[in-house]
């Protein structure tokens, strides 16, 4: 059963932040799912969709993507029993200040935040390593070729 990546955005808007966390995903063997809906204006249908991926058996995460006043993240931690990601999309109109809607949750309410759209995939995928041993290789040779690149830009530098 191949882990799952359940991407939920909270308006259409966000779509181009989650490609590029779709796409991370995809490539340390993710499969990714992607689905809009918003706390605020559809928590019905935010709700009917987290029904059904609880309902799927294949161990999986979700990586919420809202900006502003991101109610969606900790709505769908208090819904789901799997781990959620909060990832919300850059925005300089308010100077960054609504990034503290995503840091701050209430208690038992517990999300983690990551701003970088690949490290979110890239969470996602070591806290579904954990019981996926393909996985977990595909995680560890990642890292492997990330610290691979800045010894040979080490190597470079040093040979001018």
């Amino acid at each position: 059963m191949k882990p799952l990546v359940v991407i939920l955005m909270g308006s259409k808007a966000d779509e181009p932040h989650c490609r590029k966390i779709a796409e991370a995903a995809r490539e340390l063997g993710l499969d990714v799912e992607m689905c809009v809906g918003s706390a605020h204006k559809t928590a019905e249908h935010v709700l009917a969709i987290l029904r059904n991926y609880e309902a799927d058996s294949r161990p999986k995460v979700y990586i919420t993507v809202a900006g502003r006043s991101n109610a969606l993240s900790g709505f769908v931690d208090g819904a789901v029993s799997s781990p959620v990601i909060a990832c919300p999309p850059p925005s300089e109109t308010f100077a960054l200040a609504d990034i503290w809607s995503s840091l701050r949750m209430p208690s038992g309410v517990a999300p983690a935040v990551v701003v970088e759209p690949a490290n979110a995939a890239l969470l996602a995928a070591k806290i579904l390593a954990l019981t996926d041993s393909s996985l977990r290789e595909k995680v560890g040779a990642f890292q492997k070729a990330q610290a691979e690149k800045i010894l040979a830009d080490n190597q470079e530098l040093k040979g001018k």
